[in-house]
């Protein structure tokens, strides 16, 4: 019998993946203090806890800080908000996610949701009820509260929900789905219109027997004990503005609900006795729940599953992985106010807390993609089929072609305490199975090419890099442990026993692999989008400074393989970065290893560990200090191959 790989705890990794594998771990030298990171981070000021001597209190998150409420435990969230200080706020920031985190904490459901599942039950039947399971979140509603925030749809009592009308119209979307691809019909107000969507949905134009719809929805409740409400984040950290790209970080929180368990209500309407109509429109409902419900479920958010049923699926790449470093996260949770002296000011103090995000892999893809397209197309074309890729409202709305979704997703070590606790803690891990399937928007006819797109871009995004915090660098440990995080960076491990995924252990078929998957991406690309590009004519028109590049692999760009002689627990490139010779009074030189002092700057250089080798990937490189490094390392290198040209 053949074991369930999705049962089974992630195996080590096959030692003929060479690439892949986990590297051997370094020896620690605590003599010696290598310290750093892949980013200057500035000095922070005195936070050493407490109010450093100033006599006030923390900021209150409350409207009335001199008489401050105290929500009974049933009350909603949107009790919460209700009393949440005003919006000009000196500490607005923090105080929103303060509020937040009560209201998700605090917060009691239970009683009033077992009332609302019983009456369900009572109202429809029971034997017309089913339960259907989130497999990870949620976002149904998404309009906007106090400060902005995105709140989930809930009912005039605060309870969040699934309204009836979005049932209806999953079922209904589903339907017309289905009928387009049956009669082969392309426009979707034509579908609408067919006889077998009115019998079930009804229509205004219809004749008398088919103007109203024949079932009943009913508004879908999670049950009592997992109704799920749980804070999340959303960060665009890249945008465009025209043709130009902006890098800002801005994560906002919000509330969805996480891995909640809904029950779902439907019935004949009065005087309809036909038990067959309920059972067709049943089952539209449930595939259109298993493809995903609310905002996001391209992204893994609103996909159900229904105990027996099988998901429905355009499937076409799975892959286990493993995470090491400083990993992905979500929301901050609060812990603290603490007294800034030098800023003379509170700041909220969080903890990012480490969840394997179905979002995170997606931005990963698209950012590669950014890289490699701008190197042989111009922006506009860039931004025009970044949209149709992976979706996005600007400059138009597009539904995407890719849907990125996780199973088993887990944090399988937690990370080290933040504190000087966590000094002598182990390194965090994540590991889950990454799934890509096509949505809807795909035709049959650009399947075969999206395929060889999206598999090897999702090949270089394992093997260019990291994923979430430090994915510029390799995972490392802080060898004199002196300052948190003691780990820094992110590296992946897969497992699969597909060719697609091995490496060559030999530099020249490595970077012969490397060559022929960029390859393979830009002739999937040119198949696409007709736009008939010579990937091997990378693109100049961008011009780059000491303080200036853009990420896109063009002619300033250069991506090596390279080994050499590790230093103080560093594989050879990341020690050349981080060595005195490129440092700047004593500190990391921001134009190569990025800074937050003064403006937040991405570093230009990603570095991922192989194990034997390293691959290196220098944005203008054409000039210093981008430049010298990538002569230091061409220079001194035991081993070195040019990814680029093609």
């Amino acid at each position: 019998m053949t074991t369930n790989p999705l049962q089974r705890p992630l195996p080590p990794r096959k030692p003929q993946n060479q690439a892949l594998r986990r590297p051997t771990p370094r020896p620690a030298n605590s003599s010696n203090s290598s310290g750093g990171g892949s980013r200057n981070n500035g000095n922070r000021g005195n936070n050493n806890g407490g109010n450093g001597g100033n006599s006030a209190s923390p900021p209150s998150p409350w409207l009335n800080e001199n008489n401050e409420p105290s929500p009974h435990s049933t009350a909603s969230f949107v009790e919460y908000l209700r009393w949440m200080r005003e919006s000009d706020h000196q500490y607005k920031d923090g105080t929103k996610v303060q509020i937040l985190q009560l209201a998700t904490e605090k917060a009691n459901y239970s009683d009033r949701l077992k009332i609302l599942t019983q009456r369900l039950e009572l109202m429809a039947g029971k034997a017309n009820t089913f339960t259907v399971k989130c497999a990870w979140r949620i976002r149904v509603g998404g309009h906007r509260g106090p400060e902005n925030i995105l709140l989930p749809a809930f009912d005039a009592l605060g309870m969040p929900y699934i309204p009836s009308s979005t049932l209806r119209g999953v079922a209904r979307t589903q339907a017309i789905r289905e009928v387009m691809k049956d009669k082969g019909i392309t426009d979707w107000k034509s579908a609408e219109k067919e006889p077998e969507i009115v019998k079930y949905f009804g229509s205004l134009d219809a004749d008398k027997q088919d103007k109203a719809g024949k079932i009943v929805f009913f508004d879908a409740y999670p049950l009592p004990d997992k109704h799920g409400l749980a804070m999340d984040m959303a960060n665009n950290i890249w945008k465009w503005e025209g043709n130009e790209l902006q890098y800002s970080p801005n994560p906002n929180p919000f509330l969805s609900l996480e891995e909640p368990t809904f029950k779902i209500a439907l019935k004949l309407v009065n005087g309809i006795k036909d038990p067959t109509i309920l059972e067709r429109v049943k089952g539209w409902l449930i595939k259109g729940l298993q493809t995903g419900v609310g905002s996001q479920v391209n992204t893994g958010y609103g996909e159900f599953l229904i105990a027996g049923k099988g998901q429905p699926t355009n499937e076409f790449l799975r892959v286990e992985f493993a995470l090491e470093g400083q990993l992905i996260h979500g929301h901050q949770k609060f812990t603290q106010w603490q007294w800034n002296d030098k800023r003379n000011e509170w700041q909220m103090r969080g903890q990012a807390l480490a969840e394997p995000r179905p979002t995170a892999f997606k931005s990963m893809l698209r950012y590669w993609f950014r890289v490699f397209a701008l190197g042989v197309l111009p922006p506009n074309s860039v931004s025009e089929w970044e949209n149709k890729l992976f979706g996005g409202i600007n400059p138009h709305k597009e539904y995407g072609y890719l849907k990125v979704s996780l199973q088993q997703g887990k944090v399988t070590q937690k990370e080290p305490h933040a504190n000087h606790q966590g000094k002598n803690d182990p390194v965090g891990e994540q590991e889950g199975i990454l799934i890509l399937s096509f949505s809807d928007a795909v035709s049959k006819q650009h399947e075969v090419a999206l395929k060889q797109l999206y598999q090897n871009l999702t090949w270089l995004m394992f093997n260019l890099g990291g994923i979430g915090q430090g994915a510029r660098r390799p995972c490392y440990s802080r060898q004199n442990r002196e300052r948190a995080p003691w780990y820094r960076g992110s590296t992946f491990y897969l497992d699969s026993d597909e060719a697609f995924w091995s490496t060559p252990n030999k530099i020249q078929g490595l970077k012969q692999q490397f060559q022929v998957r960029l390859k393979d991406f830009y002739t999937a690309l040119n198949q696409v989008s007709e736009l008939n590009f010579n990937y091997g004519n990378r693109r100049n028109g961008f011009q780059v400074t000491q303080s200036k590049w853009l990420e896109a692999a063009d002619a300033n760009c250069e991506i090596i393989i390279c080994s050499g002689e590790e230093q103080y627990g560093k594989p050879y490139a990341l020690s050349v970065l981080h060595s005195s010779s490129f440092k700047v009074s004593n500190d990391y030189d921001g134009n190569l290893c990025g800074q937050v002092r003064g403006g937040v700057k991405p570093s230009p250089v990603w570095i991922a560990d192989l194990g034997d080798f390293q691959v290196v990937t220098i944005f203008g490189a054409t000039e210093n200090p981008r430049q010298r490094f990538f002569q230091k390392i061409r220079s001194d290198a035991k081993e070195i191959a040019l990814i680029l040209p093609l």
